[in-house]
């Protein structure tokens, strides 16, 4: 076989975790790989052959558990109480400029046609009588 010998139960060391959960670990993979007994690997642990059984069980659930494919992609992120701020700004910010074109745009019409009263409005006393 060409390139590098898989590392086995031995790969454990190189995980971070405690010394005993290490060695647990370490001892069902050399029972799943062939190396150790049942009956050895509860030796080496100081548990009964059944408590054994379980530990080894809830590991391989977990790992199980550990390899389910998750949603694809980047998490979406949520919106902080400051972003929901900035957004709620910025729609104010948005809305006040269309008042102020339209305010403009209305100031440039009375200007135009000066002579021209919308419904309800009094002529002022500063333009002079044509």
């Amino acid at each position: 076989m060409r390139g590098r010998k898989p590392a086995g139960p031995e790969f454990v060391e190189r995980l971070q975790g405690e010394a005993d959960e290490q060695q647990r670990l370490k001892v069902i993979l050399q029972t799943l790989s062939g190396e150790l007994s049942v009956q050895e690997a509860s030796a080496r642990l100081g548990i009964t052959p059944q408590r054994f059984d379980m530990l080894r069980g809830q590991a391989l659930r977990g790992a199980l558990a550990a390899l389910k494919p998750g949603q694809p992609g980047r998490p979406r992120r949520r919106p902080t109480a400051a972003a929901a701020e900035v957004a709620a700004l910025q729609e104010e910010i948005a809305r006040l400029r269309r008042e102020l074109d339209a305010s403009k745009l209305r100031e440039e019409i009375a200007l135009a046609m000066p002579g021209r009263l919308q419904p309800g409005e009094k002529k002022s006393g500063t333009e002079s009588p044509a």
